[in-house]
């Protein structure tokens, strides 16, 4: 609950949280900016004051988010490392996230990246984006000899990032146990069945 005492930056920052807590609960489409503002204990107007209205909270909360995950792709990229690793360190950064922030992973995956025909129609460019900062790592490696070269980098990368969100998706839907020992195999077995299929082939 925000009191006198709490700076800008910590009121801001109590109702972007309170919103994950009400976003993952309710879902996006359902809840009011008032149950924002019940959820992190200050007053309706308040929330207007840092946001117009949800859906800016809601585009805060991915931008946030994505733009981290985005930077750690470009991150991994430059580095002198296999194919391989670098896709394995982009699979730890995502379940990881998951395994952190189950909620915030929960209503980025719902209710923006899996909702194209929706709110993540918006984002579309900044989801691309990711894709295509995976696709150049797939390049280099293609470059190197490490990957085949008769899959196409943008088809490897959807598959790649496909293959996450579906076990975050079975994750949040408990279609699937998850634990810590399960999200430490899983990322071994992402990156092994996509890789497995893309490995260079010799002559």
């Amino acid at each position: 609950m925000a009191t006198s005492k709490t700076t800008a930056a910590e009121k801001r920052r109590l109702i972007l949280d309170a919103a994950v807590r009400v976003f993952a609960r309710q879902g996006f489409h359902t809840c009011r900016v008032s149950d924002i503002a019940d959820e992190a204990g200050v007053a309706y107007g308040l929330v207007y004051h840092y946001f117009r209205s949800k859906d800016e909270v809601l585009d805060t909360l991915f931008r946030d988010r994505w733009s981290l995950m985005t930077a750690l792709i470009e991150d991994v990229d430059g580095r002198d490392m296999p194919t391989r690793d670098k896709l394995r360190q982009i699979t730890s950064f995502i379940f990881d996230s998951y395994r952190h922030d189950p909620e915030l992973m929960k209503v980025i995956i719902v209710e923006v990246t899996r909702a194209a025909n929706s709110f993540g129609q918006t984002h579309l460019q900044e989801i691309r984006g990711a894709y295509e900062g995976i696709a150049r790592i797939v390049e280099h490696g293609q470059e190197r000899g490490e990957i085949r070269g008769d899959v196409t980098s943008q088809f490897a990368a959807m598959a790649f990032y496909g293959a996450i969100e579906q076990v975050l998706t079975s994750w949040i839907f408990e279609l699937l146990p998850f634990g810590e020992a399960e999200a430490e195999q899983a990322k071994t077995l992402i990156v092994e069945t996509i890789c497995g299929g893309l490995d260079a082939r010799s002559a």
